[in-house]
C-alpha cells in the first residue's frame, strides 16, 4: 500500500471510530477527529515541517477520494490549520482516545491496527512537543476539547497571536459564549480594547453581562455536528431562526415606512384546493387600496418562488379582496448569505398600471435589498 493510501485509509478509520462515539459527546469526538486528520494530513504533506510542499493539490486530492460528508477541500485546509495552531493539545487528545476506545475497560470493536497506530503517531508527536510551541498563557488542552466546539475553535485559529488567542478562548469558556457571541467580540476588538482599557476587569463584567450564553440547542445546532453525524441538515434547521429574525424586522421596517401600510396577519394560512398554505406577510395598503403579500426566500432565488406568490395573488384576488379593493400586489425578498434580491409580483397585472399607481407608493427595491443586507449582517 503506497503513502497516500495509507493516508486515506487512517483518515477513514478514525472517521468511523470516533463518529461511532459521538451520540454522547459530539463536539469532543468532532473536535478530536478534525484535529487528528490535520495531523495526518501535516505528517504527510510537510514531514512534520511548517512548510508546505502539496498544499491545496493534496487537500483536493483526499477531498475527491475521501467519499465522507464534511470533508471538503475547504474543511480540510480548517482541519490542518487547527492541528497546527492547537499542537499542544496531543497528549490531551491521546487520553480522550484511550477513553473512546474503551467501555468500562473493554476495547471497542475495531481494528487493533488503527488502535495501536493512532496512539503510535501521538506518542511520536508528544515527543517532538516536548519542547514545542505553546500559548503565551496556556489555557488547559482538555479545556479547550471540552468546552469549546469546533465551530468555536474555527474562529479562534484566524487569530495568529497566540496571547491574544488564549485571551478568547479564555473569555469563551468563562461566558460560554456561543459562535456568534465570540465572532461578535471579536470583531468588536474586545482584547485590544481591554489592553485599553484602565480597568479591565470591569470591562470584562460588562461584556459578560451583556452577552448571551449558549444553549445546548446551540451546541448541536452547527453545520459541522451534523456532517459529522451524517444528518441531512435540512433548511428548516439553519434557517428558521434566520427567517423569523427577518421577518420580524422586516414587519417593523415596512410599519415605519409608513406610505399607507396596515398589518394584516404573519403567516397567513389560506387553503388552495385541498392543502393549507402559509404567506410570511400581509399588509393592507390603505392608499393603493390593496393587499400587499410579502414572501421572505432563504436562499437561492427560483423561478418557481414568483409562481408560488403569483398563485397566492391569485387566490387574494378571488376569494379575499372586496369589491372596491384594486388588485392585489407581492413582493418577494430573497435573501442568500451577504445578497439580497427584491422582485415584485402582479399576477398578469398591466405593468403601466403597475408602475404609474403602485411602484410609486411601494418599497424602492433598493431600499429594500439594503435593509435585507443589513440585517442578514446583524445575524451572522
Amino acid at each position: 500500500m503506497n503513502h497516500f493510501k495509507q493516508l486515506i485509509t487512517v483518515i477513514e478509520q478514525t472517521h468511523r471510530l470516533l463518529q461511532a462515539q459521538a451520540a454522547g459527546a459530539v463536539n469532543q469526538a468532532l473536535t478530536i477527529r478534525n484535529w487528528l486528520i490535520g495531523y495526518y494530513i501535516v505528517e504527510f504533506e510537510q514531514k512534520g515541517n511548517e512548510r508546505a510542499t502539496y498544499g491545496q493539490q493534496l487537500l483536493n486530492k483526499i477531498a475527491a477520494t475521501v467519499k465522507i460528508n464534511g470533508f471538503s477541500s475547504t474543511n480540510l485546509k480548517l482541519f490542518r490549520q487547527f492541528y497546527l495552531a492547537y499542537p499542544q493539545i496531543s497528549q490531551t487528545v491521546s487520553d480522550q482516545l484511550k477513553t473512546l476506545f474503551y467501555i468500562e475497560s473493554q476495547p471497542i470493536a475495531i481494528s487493533q491496527t488503527v488502535s495501536d497506530q493512532l496512539q503510535a503517531l501521538l506518542m511520536a508527536k508528544q515527543n517532538s512537543n516536548a519542547s514545542g510551541k505553546t500559548s503565551v498563557i496556556a489555557v488547559p488542552p482538555e479545556k479547550i476539547i471540552s468546552r469549546l466546539s469546533f465551530s468555536h475553535l474555527t474562529e479562534l485559529i484566524k487569530i495568529e497571536d497566540p496571547l491574544k488567542r488564549s485571551f478568547y478562548e479564555i473569555e469563551c469558556i468563562k461566558g460560554t459564549w456561543g459562535v456568534r457571541q465570540l465572532k461578535r467580540q471579536i470583531n468588536s476588538m474586545y482584547f485590544e480594547r481591554s489592553g485599553l482599557s484602565g480597568q479591565p476587569a470591569k470591562l470584562a463584567r460588562l461584556v459578560q453581562e451583556k452577552t448571551t450564553p449558549q444553549t445546548p440547542v446551540d451546541i448541536i445546532k452547527n453545520i459541522y455536528a451534523f456532517e459529522f453525524l451524517n444528518i441531512s441538515l435540512k433548511p428548516v434547521v439553519e434557517e428558521s431562526d434566520l427567517e423569523t429574525a427577518l421577518l420580524d424586522n422586516l414587519q417593523e421596517f415596512i410599519i415605519e415606512l409608513g406610505n399607507g401600510f396596515c398589518f394584516e396577519a404573519r403567516q397567513k394560512r389560506i387553503l388552495i384546493g385541498e392543502n393549507y398554505y402559509f404567506i410570511d406577510l400581509v399588509f393592507y395598503h390603505r392608499i393603493l387600496k390593496c393587499h400587499v403579500l410579502i414572501e421572505l426566500k432563504i436562499g437561492a432565488f427560483e423561478h418557481g418562488d414568483i409562481g408560488q406568490l403569483n398563485t397566492y395573488l391569485n387566490y387574494f384576488k378571488q376569494e379575499i379582496s372586496e369589491q372596491q379593493d384594486n388588485p392585489p400586489v407581492g413582493i418577494l425578498l430573497v435573501a442568500e448569505k451577504d445578497h439580497a434580491l427584491v422582485k415584485y409580483a402582479t399576477a398578469g397585472m398591466d405593468e403601466n398600471l403597475f408602475v404609474q399607481k403602485y411602484l410609486i407608493r411601494l418599497p424602492d427595491k433598493e431600499q429594500l435589498e439594503d435593509h435585507i443586507k443589513k440585517e442578514l449582517k446583524k445575524l451572522q
